[in-house]
């Protein structure tokens, strides 16, 4: 899984493109600091971190999110299912994913798990349900 840091002195954004599902809402919602057509593809300068806090916050797949430089771990305890219409299973919080080679890795903000079956990167959504017309 390739993962990135993009820091300033208030925050850092953590960026795990294997987890991505491709919803554009980084960037429609902050061009300034995510412009896909630029490299790299985040200005962490190009906007407060306050506003960034909130952008990344939206991200659907958790591919985006921030770390705090004052407090590393604040993290819920709570896990949380939702089922997306026509889209990923979403599971918010703590976890650990056992992979079918054995390999474990862990999250804990929000992963979005493919339903439709689609995914280049399984267990991960990557967007294919939008291509297929995935309805469930």
């Amino acid at each position: 899984m390739a993962i990135k840091h993009y820091s300033n002195d208030k925050v850092t954004v953590k960026w795990q493109s294997d987890l991505c599902i491709h919803s554009e809402k980084c960037f429609h919602g902050l061009p300034k600091v995510f412009n896909p057509k630029q490299r790299p593809w985040i200005n962490i300068e190009g906007a407060l971190s306050e506003d960034i806090i909130a952008q990344v916050a939206k991200c659907p797949s958790g591919a985006l999110s921030i770390v705090h430089e004052d407090q590393k771990t604040a993290v819920s305890q709570e896990t949380i299912v939702e089922t997306m219409p026509n889209g990923p299973l979403m599971v918010y919080g703590n976890m650990k994913i056992k992979h079918a080679g054995g390999e474990t890795t862990k999250d804990s903000k929000a992963t979005a798990f493919c339903r439709c079956g689609a995914s280049e990167n399984k267990p991960y959504c990557d967007g294919s349900h939008k291509k297929i017309d995935f309805v469930g």
